[in-house]
């Protein structure tokens, strides 16, 4: 259990105003801390949150640090989209400072238990699944992390009944000190944020730390048909394995098309995976990993079955948007890295017109040749990226360079015939033309769903545009 800590008259830097931020600086200001928060952008960049924060008693210092913003700082708390080597937190660690990312902040006053999900693909749909179960089964439930609300904004909901699933990135993990989830699940590793981490070695790392405070009261879920990650099994909690390829000891897995769940010598059936309304391989390890968690948290394989049957999916996860002129439209937008874009493309046997391009992340898309060349019979290029990945699939598939969203989608329209597959899958970041992947995920479908009324996009670019402002 990580110890409480009491926050009274402690000063405070918080660095860094995007959601996480701005929660962080509120929590800590309501409980006595005396805060100064920072961001690169004015005052009327924040918007009413700027006032927001003011009227809870936050200092807030617009353009970046100032000199001696450190002098007589106890605790540093930055971002997620802060570097842990930013110069600020550079000379933090050489006063001696504690710098804690904001998830070990808020464990230090979170109730119950914690479920911990990591990995480079997957979260988000497994974090929602797991959720979903237990609150079906009547746990009490909490939501949390990097799916979208911070987790330090729901501690106050918890108690010592409450099981708070939360969905865990690497920025995050990066600087905990003692965190500890009681179930903690590390579900794939995979090349991403590079730009950041710059090595695949370094990013595994981060992601392990997920493991690094657990003892043998807890328990850690990898996936034993990804050997990158499971090279991370920790040795003192309980590990237990999900595969869809071979039986484990310890864990789920397929035999006969059924989803078992083996502890302790004890096989228990769950479910026919066919079952399973998600579409993909890749859902299916989601599923098998989300099996592990909840029987392990004390669902019963009734209640297991029953939640899996019943989960609709995540939005911008393979979301089905519509279907026009018999050619479906999928978003895809959380795809924000090759493997995911991978996995995207072979959830569909049909021709797919696939949208990719964003912000890159020093991605390899050689990897997307093979199954560009197989599956998709148009690449369309978006973002400042486009040009990258052109010159790395050339050859695979037919590529127009379309640059926009609003270009990729028309022309995919016109291009695709019945029974075609138009699918955003990007592959990259959102952060050259979105605000976030949520954001990109909503403009694609409010294009897709003026195609479905018959409008012609280039009449609507404005009111998307306008959209995308105020998103």
């Amino acid at each position: 259990m990580v110890g409480r800590i009491d926050l009274s008259g402690k000063h405070l830097l918080v660095v860094g105003l995007a959601r996480t931020g701005i929660a962080t600086a509120l929590f800590c200001a309501a409980r006595g801390a005396i805060v100064t928060a920072t961001d690169m952008r004015s005052a009327e960049e924040l918007g009413e949150a700027s006032e927001k924060l003011r009227e809870a008693g936050v200092r807030v210092v617009f353009g970046g640090c100032v000199p001696n913003m450190l002098q007589g700082q106890e605790l540093v708390v930055p971002s997620p989209g802060v570097s842990a080597d930013a110069p600020l937190l550079q000379d933090a660690r050489a006063l001696g400072l504690t710098i804690w990312s904001e998830i070990e902040l808020a464990s230090h006053f979170l109730y119950g238990q914690l479920i911990g999900i990591t990995g480079s693909n997957g979260k988000t749909t497994t974090t929602s699944l797991i959720e979903q179960i237990l609150h079906a089964a009547e746990f009490s439930t909490v939501l949390a992390g990097n799916i979208g609300t911070p987790l330090i904004a729901h501690v106050s909901e918890t108690t010592d009944h409450t099981i708070t699933v939360a969905e865990l990135s690497s920025f995050q993990l990066e600087l905990i000190e003692n965190f500890e989830p009681k179930i903690a699940i590390f579900l794939n590793l995979t090349p991403d944020h590079l730009d950041r981490h710059k090595t695949l070695a370094a990013y595994g790392a981060a992601k392990a730390r997920i493991f690094e405070n657990q003892t043998a009261e807890d328990f850690a879920v990898l996936n034993a048909d990804d050997s990158a990650s499971a090279a991370y099994a920790p040795l003192r909690s309980q590990v237990f394995w999900f595969s869809r390829k071979k039986p484990v000891e310890q864990g789920a897995f397929i035999r006969g098309g059924k989803i078992i769940f083996r502890s302790q010598g004890d096989e228990e059936e769950i479910l026919d995976s066919g079952e399973i309304p998600l579409p993909g391989s890749h859902n299916l390890e989601n599923v098998l990993a989300a099996v592990v968690a909840t029987r392990l948290a004390g669902a019963q394989p009734p209640q297991i079955a029953a939640g899996i049957r019943s989960f609709a999916g995540v939005e911008h996860r393979i979301e089905f948007v519509a279907e026009i002129q018999g050619v479906r439209y999928y978003n895809d937008s959380k795809a924000t890295n090759v493997d995911a874009t991978l996995k995207a493309l072979d959830s569909f046997p049909e021709r797919i017109l696939v949208i990719l391009g964003g912000k890159d992340k020093d991605s390899d898309y050689t990897q997307l040749r093979a199954a560009l060349r197989e599956k998709a019979i148009l690449a369309l290029l978006i973002g400042a990226a486009a040009e990258k990945i052109e010159k790395q699939i050339e050859g695979s598939v037919a590529i127009h360079r379309a640059d926009t969203l609003e270009n990729a989608v028309e022309s995919a329209f016109h291009a695709a015939h019945a029974g075609d597959i138009v699918l955003l899958a990007p592959a990259c970041a959102s952060f050259d033309q979105f605000h976030n992947y949520e954001h990109r995920g909503r403009v694609f479908k409010e294009l897709v769903r003026h195609l479905e009324k018959g409008e012609e996009l280039r009449s609507n670019a404005n009111a998307v545009n306008a959209g995308k402002r105020n998103a």
